[in-house]
C-alpha cells in the first residue's frame, strides 16, 4: 500500500487527540503530507438565527467558523510546523458527507479517526460518523481507539 496522503479527521475530542497522534507518525514514518479536517455540522440555535432564512446568520457562521480555524492551529497546526507537510481545514455540512467528498476529491490514501461509542437511542438517531466512513470511504479507514 503507498500511503502519500493522509486525512485525520477530528471533532476535538479526547479519542481525536489519540488519532492525530496515530496520523501524525504515520505521516513522519511515510513522508505523507496530512489533512486535519474539521467539519462544521449545520448548526441551528435560536440565538443566532438570520430572521429571513432560518439558518444561522453570516456573520455568526463566519465567526464561527474563524474560531474554530484558531482552535485547529492551536491545537494541530502548532504541532505540525516543519515536520509534515499539512493543511488545516474548517468545512461544514453534513459531517460524514462532506469527510468523505474530501477523501475522493483530494486523492486521500489513509483516513484515520477516533473512535466515539454512541450506544443505545444515539447511535439509532445520529448514527455514527466513523461508521459511515469506514463503510463508505474510497480509501482505507483507519479507527483509533484511546486505551486508558
Amino acid at each position: 500500500m503507498t500511503i502519500k496522503k493522509i486525512a485525520i479527521c477530528t471533532d476535538f475530542s479526547e479519542n481525536a487527540h489519540v488519532a492525530f497522534d496515530a496520523a501524525l507518525d504515520l505521516a513522519k514514518q511515510y513522508s505523507a503530507s496530512l489533512d486535519v479536517l474539521h467539519v462544521l455540522p449545520p448548526v441551528i440555535n435560536p440565538f443566532v438565527m438570520d430572521p429571513e432564512g432560518g439558518s444561522i446568520s453570516q456573520e455568526a457562521s463566519q465567526t464561527l467558523i474563524q474560531n474554530l480555524e484558531e482552535e485547529m492551529q492551536r491545537t494541530y497546526g502548532d504541532r505540525l510546523d516543519n515536520l509534515v507537510d499539512h493543511r488545516l481545514m474548517v468545512l461544514s455540512g453534513h459531517v460524514s458527507t462532506v469527510i468523505l467528498n474530501h477523501l475522493t476529491e483530494a486523492g486521500i490514501d489513509l483516513a484515520i479517526m477516533g473512535a466515539f461509542g454512541l450506544s443505545g437511542m444515539g447511535l439509532v438517531i445520529f448514527g455514527s460518523v466513523a461508521k459511515r466512513i469506514v463503510h463508505r470511504a474510497p480509501c482505507s479507514v483507519m479507527i483509533v481507539r484511546n486505551r486508558r
